[in-house]
């Protein structure tokens, strides 16, 4: 019989540490068998599953990373980009899969992950559930169909009012997918807002809106609009579930997998 695999959860008093301890628990084939967070956090020495609102596992919660990430099978990370980066330095060095689902990462910052990809594998996503992973494919197929020259692209997206990054890494990667279908670099037809006198739109360009405000876990909308007539690809959540459960997904997936850079497409087997 198979032994469960040792999952790590990095950051796991966080709203998505918490859920991802929940549904580990709740999983067959897996079982937490880590969890940390930063050193001096008041809920370190605490166990894992008491403060996720369970019952006790046996899990104490460690200020030290390397030492929960040495004792695991793949780790799953929500945390913030600077954390995020030195966590997948100890999971290569350790040769512990990872799951990441952190976002606002710098260019520099995601240089680390795919120098860390080289030796374990890790499944990078800016957004880990199955519809967000459709509406990304669904966008670069559109973005294909849709040329600039007929149909501008707008991204909008809204979340709670606790969110610190913006655009969103979700809407960001939706510019990427509508980018790419068109055959351009995000970077070079990057709006981030409007204000002012702005002048007529520039043909081309992928424009971002961001609202923030209540407890919105998430909606994202990509609209292509055209001379008397508009496509809007919208997904909305109405629950983090959705993200830990792809997590979960993730998590289980790595295991076997060669050592390199995933996306969410690899773990659904979405062609790319």
């Amino acid at each position: 019989m198979a032994e469960d695999i040792k999952v790590g959860v990095v950051g796991c008093t966080g709203r998505m540490g918490q859920m991802i301890v929940t549904l580990v628990t709740e999983a067959d084939g897996c079982v937490v068998a880590g969890a940390s967070e930063y050193p001096g956090h008041p809920m370190v020495g605490r166990d894992a599953g008491e403060v996720a609102g369970l019952d006790k596992l046996g899990v104490a919660i460690l200020a030290d990373a390397a030492e929960m990430i040495a004792g695991v099978d793949v780790v799953v990370d929500f945390t913030i980009p600077e954390a995020c980066v030195e966590h997948a330095k100890l999971a290569a060095q350790a040769g512990a899969a990872m799951v990441i689902g952190t976002t606002g990462l710098s260019k520099e910052q995601a240089g680390v992950l795919e120098a860390a990809a080289r030796h374990v594998p890790i499944v990078w996503a800016p957004n880990m559930s199955v519809g967000v992973t459709l509406l990304l494919a669904l966008s670069e197929q559109v973005a294909g169909l849709l040329g600039p020259d007929d149909y501008d692209a707008e991204i909008v997206e809204m979340h709670h009012r606790h969110k610190i990054d913006a655009p969103s890494g979700t809407a960001l990667g939706l510019g990427r997918a509508v980018a790419a279908g068109r055959g351009v670099d995000l970077d070079t037809v990057y709006k981030a807002a409007r204000d002012g006198h702005t002048g007529a739109r520039p043909r081309g360009e992928i424009g971002f809106a961001v609202l923030r405000g209540g407890d919105v876990v998430g909606e994202h909308s990509v609209i292509f609009a055209g001379d008397g007539e508009q496509v809007v690809l919208t997904h909305k959540a109405g629950s983090r579930r959705v993200f830990g459960a792809g997590a979960l997904r993730a998590a289980q997936w790595t295991q076997g997998q060669p050592a390199g850079l995933y996306s969410m497409k690899n773990v659904l087997g979405f062609n790319n």
